[in-house]
């Protein structure tokens, strides 16, 4: 529906198939508005793609049968969850998943203590990714900044070709061994 009849803003499109996607494919109302907004999303970075001239130049075979076809999802592409469709229960490493069969609850997860500890903060949406037979789980963390140090002093470093290093203090840094390296490779290249 999107590429047929160019519907590709998430409002336009959502109000031309939410129901249709709620009855045809008996989903739920957040899975079909989160059918909506994948699909809105893959349009949008398909034309920003077509922007860039990832497709080729405007006119050529490869942007044309690019432009010519809809785009297709694979079975296992990256499925994303909202905090309506998908709830952790940190305490119990557990989560409970919205899917076409109902949803599965107390699915448990691992992961390191330090992303336990991050998964505190999580906000947003997450993915569900299988790769390679395996399923993953990936979380967006809000992290606060990390508090800038405050440097003492600069130094700085001039890396030359007579001299290997020259701080701004003045220290001159070089080595007879690295300069006969350098003689050496030198010399072989002007022989070969």
């Amino acid at each position: 529906m999107a590429f047929a009849k160019h519907l590709k803003r998430r409002n336009v499109l959502q109000e031309a198939v939410y129901h249709r996607i709620k009855t045809d494919f008996d989903l739920g109302a957040q899975a079909a508005v989160r059918t909506v907004k994948k699909v809105c999303d893959a349009y949008a970075t398909f034309q920003a793609n077509l922007r860039a001239g990832n497709y080729g130049p405007e006119g050529s075979k490869r942007r044309a049968k690019a432009e010519s076809r809809p785009i297709r999802f694979r079975e296992e592409s990256a499925q994303p969850y909202d905090d309506r469709m998908l709830t952790w229960n940190l305490d119990a490493t557990s989560v409970s998943i919205w899917t076409v069969a109902g949803r599965l609850k107390g699915i448990p997860f691992v992961c390191s203590e330090q992303a336990m500890s991050l998964l505190a903060s999580r906000k947003g949406e997450s993915d569900l990714v299988m790769r390679d037979g395996m399923v993953f789980l990936i979380a967006t963390i809000d992290i606060p900044e990390p508090e800038l140090l405050q440097p003492d002093g600069f130094l700085g470093v001039d890396l030359g070709i007579v001299n290997i290093a020259t701080t701004s203090d003045g220290k001159i840094m070089s080595s007879r061994q690295v300069n006969r390296y350098r003689q050496r490779k030198r010399d072989l290249r002007t022989k070969l």
